[in-house]
């Protein structure tokens, strides 16, 4: 292994574009820590150049600290950090059930929260690195049949804005990844501009190209979604209540 060897650690690897990024950062020489809570698969990747597994479940928070430590007395140090796991339930997000929006928030904000605790100490003394968050353009606006997963998201988009600017006083890069229509596991019944939806290989390789450009915040995709619900995102609610009625009436939600 060259000393020059980047590396990384992702967690959520183990399906969609977590996996799909893992493989990419892995193929570009990139030595990849992936996490996440199924062993079987994980393992399986493991198998692959450049690609080490470490099984976690972020529920339990002790368990991160922990494995990062492991991470680092394997790896000696770390380049990179890439959150990437998230929950979503469409059946339940069609009701206001207070059990499990908690749930949704405990891991795809609070569990990203809890994440960014534990390295904090180790990239600020480092005073180099790139830690990137994937949220998503649910974060933009709030839509009907989404209680527990937009909230979510746009708990996390709002939590990493907040924290750019003090790491960067420490010279750390912090990326917002928000995806718009990804074919994954979690988004593979929705319904809504079925035409937009691109590939997690489509993702990973938009990611990786994005990652290291120190003057770029967001990376954000497809575009030809993206810009378009950023719109939707400044335009007053009277129109916007206007057009989302019109996309609920033809079932898009």
């Amino acid at each position: 292994m060259s000393q020059n060897q980047k590396k990384i650690w992702i967690i959520g690897a183990s399906s969609g574009i977590g996996k799909a990024v893992a493989g990419k950062f892995a193929s570009e020489g990139w030595k990849v820590a992936v996490s996440a809570r199924r062993k079987g698969i994980l393992n399986k990747m493991g198998k692959k150049k450049n690609i080490f597994s470490y099984p976690l479940d972020i529920t339990k928070k002790n368990s991160i600290k922990v494995l990062f430590k492991k991470i680092l007395h394997d790896f000696t140090n770390i380049d990179a950090c890439l959150f990437c796991f998230g929950i979503y339930n469409r059946k339940a997000e069609k009701k206001i059930n207070p059990i499990n929006i908690k749930k949704t928030i405990d891991v795809n904000f609070i569990g990203v929260v809890n994440c960014i605790k534990v390295i904090e100490k180790y990239f600020k003394k480092k005073k180099e690195g790139i830690i990137a968050i994937i949220s998503s353009v649910s974060a933009y606006r709030g839509v009907p049949n989404s209680f527990g997963y937009g909230p979510s998201k746009a708990a996390l988009t709002n939590f990493v804005e907040s924290i750019y600017l003090e790491f960067k006083k420490y010279n750390i890069q912090i990326k917002l990844i928000s995806p718009s229509f990804i074919k994954t596991p979690m988004t593979k019944k929705n319904e809504l501009f079925p035409t937009f939806i691109k590939s997690p290989k489509f993702a990973a390789n938009k990611i990786f190209e994005n990652f290291k450009n120190k003057e770029l915040f967001e990376i954000h995709f497809p575009k030809e979604t993206t810009f378009f619900l950023k719109i939707l995102r400044i335009i007053p609610y009277k129109i916007y209540f206007f057009l989302i009625e019109k996309l609920l009436k033809k079932n898009l939600f």
